[in-house]
């Protein structure tokens, strides 16, 4: 489905759900206000470097016809994982090969932390920007999620950042909500998605996803005539395991059968979508694996984190699988 502007919105809903549960989807003034008393806002930025040629090692993942989607959740990530050197490299390397990369983690009362690591990954000559969610979390761990975006590459509605209200306490970090458009293409042939950023709680999983299933049907029909909602992140769970979200009618995930923590032993992160609606999606996605693509030791890898990235390939053209489209499947 195409929508042709980026507009703002503000959808309200609850459902009947164990305990008579509600939630709150809010947009625009309604989400700042949420967020405000959360003690934080969202924050959209601009990248340090501007101009230059990008060196990107990874350009396989980037072209012209697609747009890579990635989920990373970097563990703990703050500030003394910024004051290493080499795991910050590793980390702006991983950032440069996707067009879009959800981030869950950051755990960090310094907000310094992402414009810090943006010079980073820009310092190649990159053009990468930033949104950054309010701190969340029942406890006084809390947590931020981060959508990274080559600008280059990708246009933000800078309006459409949103977070999702709890009222009900179902969800232990709310998820963040942004819409995005493929700069490659001309604005009316150009591919639109919402992303929905999520880090489940690993002890209340069952809850979550079936709180999640709502979530989505109602960013689904928040009024924005958009169809192609992607929901990426740390989902504590596999693909068989995914509650009343997986039971949701053309519900698809792109990564199955594939293990994405550090250590190879279980299977926690994905990017699920409508496949019936997103027909963009190009039937390739993959876990990259920090240890064989840089060289890393194992525990070196864990430093970096104890997830690995997933990434999906997406076509650039709204509702298509684009020009050439290949019917296989990588890294599933």
């Amino acid at each position: 489905m195409r929508y042709f502007s980026f507009q703002c919105f503000s959808v309200r809903f609850a459902w009947a759900f164990s305990l008579t549960a509600a939630l709150l989807f809010t947009g625009c003034d309604d989400v700042q206000q949420t967020l405000e008393q959360a003690g934080s806002q969202p924050t959209v930025s601009t990248g340090g470097a501007s101009g230059g040629q990008t060196q990107n090692a990874a350009a396989a993942l980037k072209s012209r016809d697609t747009v890579s989607i990635a989920s990373f959740n970097i563990q703990v990530f703050g500030i003394s994982k910024l004051k290493k050197q080499p795991v910050m490299d590793v980390l702006a390397k991983v950032v440069r090969r996707f067009d879009v990369v959800a981030i869950q983690e950051l755990r960090a009362k310094d907000q310094t932390v992402v414009p810090k690591f943006l010079e980073l990954v820009n310092a190649d000559g990159s053009n990468y920007d930033s949104v950054v969610g309010p701190r969340l979390g029942r406890t006084s761990s809390k947590e931020q999620y981060v959508f990274l975006y080559d600008s280059e590459r990708i246009q933000l509605s800078r309006s459409s950042v949103t977070t999702v209200s709890d009222p009900r306490d179902l969800l232990h970090r709310e998820p963040l909500v942004a819409r995005f458009r493929v700069r490659s293409q001309p604005a009316e042939n150009a591919f639109t998605f919402t992303l929905v950023n999520i880090h489940t709680d690993p002890d209340e999983t069952d809850t979550e996803l079936d709180a999640l299933a709502d979530v989505f049907r109602r960013v689904q029909g928040d009024g924005s005539n958009e169809d192609d909602i992607i929901l990426l992140g740390d989902l504590n769970v596999d693909e068989y395991h995914l509650g009343r979200l997986g039971r949701l009618p053309n519900i698809a995930w792109a990564i199955a059968g594939v293990k994405t923590n550090t250590r190879r032993t279980k299977s926690y992160d994905n990017i699920v979508f409508d496949q019936q609606a997103t027909v963009e999606y190009r039937g390739k996605s993959g876990v990259l694996d920090l240890l064989a693509e840089y060289g890393l030791s194992k525990d070196e890898a864990l430093d970096v984190s104890d997830h690995l990235p997933v990434w999906g390939i997406f076509s650039a053209y709204e509702g298509t699988r684009g020009p050439l489209a290949e019917s296989t499947s990588e890294g599933r």
